[in-house]
């Protein structure tokens, strides 16, 4: 399935609108993965803990979004935007949504 953020797909076009799809995820990271982040941070180099668990969640976001559009007959999903957010001191949030259509 293409997923693009853009309003269409060059080459092909747009047969059938089916609706807005969405798709989210939560993931939290455990006690000791947050201090040695808090060690990295403080130490100024990257957390790659939480780049890791920041791309589980996007691709955690982006299948779901992928799996409902496709249970609308879609095959590509335009428009699409991600959001991130902090739920708590621990949770990331992930939230994608696009517009589920049918392209040649």
């Amino acid at each position: 399935m293409i997923c693009t953020t853009t309003n269409g797909i060059e080459g092909h076009n747009v047969l059938a609108y089916h609706g807005i799809v969405t798709g989210e995820a939560i993931m939290g990271a455990n006690v000791v993965r947050d201090v040695f982040a808090n060690f990295t941070d403080f130490f100024g180099g990257r957390s790659s803990v939480y780049e890791s668990k920041l791309a589980d969640a996007r691709e955690t976001a982006l299948k779901e979004l992928e799996a409902r559009a496709a249970r609308l007959g879609a095959n590509a999903v335009i428009g699409v935007d991600l959001d991130y957010e902090v739920v708590g001191k621990s949770m990331l949030m992930v939230s994608v949504s696009g517009t589920a259509v049918t392209i040649d």
